[in-house]
């Protein structure tokens, strides 16, 4: 098969950044001839812009389904960041369950899901805090990805039984069941509690109701300036006043034109 030319590179480059709001740099050309490789090897395509062609002619969006699998990168972890899980559980829930103790409508959005890690570690906060207060609370969070492939792993909610372990021993015991030595699988409670929903987030935000919290963790530094601040506009408007969004600790807001409020580092705020 032959190498990607740099004019197959720049097609694919421009298609992934105005679909899907992804920058890839000159640098990432290597990555994606590596990441696309086996696809074409597999379809019998010999050259780059034969399988582009193919992607634009496929009707039934398999193929596209497929081409974000392999270009967009899906790195988690249970409790990734976890002093964001520590403001979320001393500062924010107490917030909600003050705020809305009326209505025990718990609105949540996870924006970039992967395998699951990211809502389920979300929804045992949820789980420890309202289920424990005696009052029936609607804890069903959102959590949505471009990637049907990581999606259909969420869904499954099996997990390494080694990942597992780093989660307090009453978190494994309370929301886990040990299949065997390898893989342990979460319980109904955390698995019927989370909506898992394909969404790129170039796309209209179709959700009618606001949330109190959005989660839109180390995203946007895969995108440019403009995408960025375009996102984070959608995000302002789908938070509820006096809601927070999480970024990742390797992004900032500093250069977007917000109306978020900086609370700590990577932690903002819409002003109520």
């Amino acid at each position: 098969m032959q190498d990607i030319t740099t004019a197959e590179f720049n097609r694919i480059r421009d298609y992934i950044k105005t679909n899907f709001g992804i920058s890839l740099s000159d640098e990432k050309k290597t990555l994606v001839y590596s990441r696309l490789r086996t696809t074409l090897t597999e379809k019998g395509f010999t050259n780059f812009s034969d399988y582009f062609d193919h992607l634009m002619r496929d009707k039934s969006g398999e193929s596209i389904i497929r081409f974000v699998d392999k270009i967009t990168t899906n790195h988690t972890f249970f409790m990734r960041e976890a002093d964001h899980f520590d403001y979320l559980r001393d500062t924010v829930l107490p917030y909600i369950s003050n705020q809305y103790s009326s209505q025990k409508d718990f609105r949540l959005w996870c924006c970039a899901s992967s395998s699951g890690e990211e809502p389920v570690t979300l929804q045992m906060l949820a789980q420890d805090h309202f289920g424990k207060s005696g009052e029936k609370w609607d804890t069903q969070i959102l959590a949505t990805d471009i990637s049907t492939n990581v999606l259909d792993k969420a869904v499954y909610g099996r997990y390494s039984t080694e990942g597992v372990n780093t989660l307090p021993k009453q978190w494994q015991t309370e929301f886990f069941k040990k299949v065997d030595h390898q893989f342990s699988e979460t319980l109904p409670v955390i698995r019927q509690n989370i909506i898992y929903r394909k969404f790129n987030l170039m796309d209209p935000i179709p959700f009618t109701k606001k949330f109190q919290v959005i989660f839109c963790r180390n995203v946007m530094i895969y995108f440019d300036a403009d995408v960025r601040e375009t996102v984070v506009k959608k995000l302002y408007d789908a938070t509820e006043p006096g809601g927070y969004l999480f970024i990742g600790h390797s992004e900032s807001l500093n250069n977007t034109n917000s109306a978020y409020k900086y609370v700590r580092p990577a932690i903002y705020r819409k002003e109520g």
